[in-house]
């Protein structure tokens, strides 16, 4: 299941039922687990890890150094967990030691064309990265966001669990969980009422989402007297919280509508 033509390294780890497509380039200190696709063209940089079940697609580029003035050449790595779906020209680079010292993708994400995910940036399960969707260095996703096509992300912002950001917006602040975010320099557009519903949120939770995102956004309150208020007239569900939590933890400031 491996190409005459691929050049792997007698110190890569491959696992078990793995195809290695033609003239792809495997380096020492790669892991790459039971029943992975690898394409033709495809590069794995050292210190690479890939979980079973993953697909990576043609001309793929997976763990080459950080593109980062300080980084010296130490040992970091880019992990990648299982059934991650990256397709064609994908760009992901390992850590740095001032950084943390990893990249990490969690499972079931999707990688789509063209998409670049730089140095110490964590992601966590199935998310989506449209075509050419940029992440610059120590960029934090949550679970199940979307990010659209020709996406920028500055460096060290978040996006929250459920969130959705529309294509071409340019992203300088962190994204709340559950929301909409679109625009060249992007804002708020409301709740993400569809992908919640689409993962079987039951009602009274995305009521109890709306409810806390108009005393937040809509009322001209300040994040203390929003967060207040909130404590006092809403349902406090786990949802809730980690909504409540995620903005009262920014460092950078979240957009706002």
């Amino acid at each position: 299941m491996i190409h005459p033509t691929a050049i792997i390294h007698p110190g890569a780890e491959i696992g078990q039922g793995v195809e290695i497509g033609p003239y792809t380039v495997i380096d020492q200190d790669v892991i790459i687990g039971d029943g992975c696709q690898i394409g033709a063209h495809v590069t794995l940089d050292r210190y690479t890890s890939l979980g079973p079940g993953c697909l990576v697609s043609h001309h793929a580029a997976l763990g080459g150094p950080p593109q980062a003035l300080r980084f010296g050449g130490e040992e970091t790595w880019c992990k990648i967990g299982a059934l991650c779906h990256i397709r064609e020209f994908v760009t992901v680079n390992r850590g740095t030691g001032f950084g943390g010292g990893v990249t990490e993708l969690g499972d079931g994400n999707l990688l789509m064309a063209y998409s670049h995910v730089a140095h110490d940036c964590r992601l966590g399960n199935n998310n989506v990265l449209a075509n050419a969707a940029t992440l610059a260095g120590h960029i934090t996703v949550g679970n199940n966001a979307t990010i659209g096509g020709l996406v920028a992300l500055h460096q060290f912002v978040r996006v929250g669990d459920y969130a959705f950001i529309g294509g071409k917006s340019g992203i300088v602040k962190d994204v709340p969980p559950y929301v909409i975010a679109e625009g060249h320099r992007a804002t708020l557009h409301g709740l993400n009422k569809v992908g919640l519903r689409r993962h079987n949120f039951p009602e009274p939770v995305i009521d109890a989402l709306k409810k806390t995102y108009r005393i937040v956004f809509r009322i001209g309150l300040t994040l203390n007297e929003a967060v207040a208020r909130v404590r006092a007239e809403v349902d406090l569900c786990p949802e809730v919280l980690g909504f409540l939590d995620f903005l009262t933890g920014s460092q950078r400031g979240f957009l706002r509508g």
